[in-house]
């Protein structure tokens, strides 16, 4: 059986050991489906540049939809990745989102959603990046999964060692404001890893799509984790 069966096989026989990434009330809460792909025609390219504009978009699709947190992103090609040179690499473009984002406002508490440890910590500190980023690294019966969470505040980071034990369900930080989470609206980038291939408090959360088969290999999607009703999802 290859890693994603494997995955598959521990979560649903350990569904117990599971905790929300984000709070959130199944029976309540519900959550916008944010498409940044080509086809979005509502948001413009000035929009999408400018954060602070950018940021209201994203509260005034929440406010109007009352959804309490938006989502989104697996392997999805997105265009608004133009806004910065971090992802114009000379070859091809990365354009490839690897996690789901979910917007939420700044300082909303992030938990694990899986016992672990702390694999690494960095501030990737460039416009369009993570930001403050969180590692860790789970031993499901010998499966090894990495998570990261980006897009963090500064604080998060403070106090921090690698290798301290992290309970499933325990607070590992919160949501940075723009100024602190690579320029973005407030919002988590959550992301799954099988191999970090060696890196350290940073892994590309945005890849080619050319190389779209070879990265679905090492990141499987996160809403296996983050166990998100269907019907809690609109938009």
């Amino acid at each position: 059986m290859d890693k994603h069966g494997l995955l598959t096989d521990y979560l649903a026989t350990n569904a117990h050991k599971i905790s929300q990434v984000i709070p959130f009330n199944p029976e309540s809460d519900r959550f916008y489906h944010f498409n940044f792909t080509e086809n979005n025609q509502d948001l413009t390219a000035a929009d999408i540049a400018d954060t602070a504009n950018f940021s209201k978009w994203i509260e005034s699709k929440l406010r109007n939809y009352d959804c309490r947190y938006g989502i989104g992103g697996y392997m999805e090609h997105r265009t608004l990745y133009q806004r910065s040179a971090l992802f114009n690499t000379a070859d091809e473009p990365r354009r490839l989102h690897l996690g789901v984002d979910i917007w939420a406002p700044a300082n909303t508490h992030i938990y694990a959603p899986l016992a672990g440890v702390i694999h690494s910590f960095q501030d990737n500190n460039h416009f369009g990046d993570y930001g403050p980023t969180i590692i860790l690294q789970h031993d499901l019966n010998g499966l090894v999964l990495y998570s990261l969470y980006g897009h963090l505040s500064r604080v998060s980071l403070s106090g921090l060692k690698e290798g301290h034990l992290i309970e499933s369900g325990q607070k590992i930080g919160e949501l940075g404001y723009a100024d602190e989470n690579g320029s973005w609206p407030p919002h988590l980038h959550f992301q799954l890893m099988f191999d970090l291939q060696g890196m350290r408090g940073d892994y590309p959360g945005v890849g080619k799509y050319s190389e779209k088969d070879l990265l679905i290999n090492n990141i499987p999607a996160p809403q296996i984790l983050l166990q998100i009703p269907a019907a809690n999802i609109i938009g």
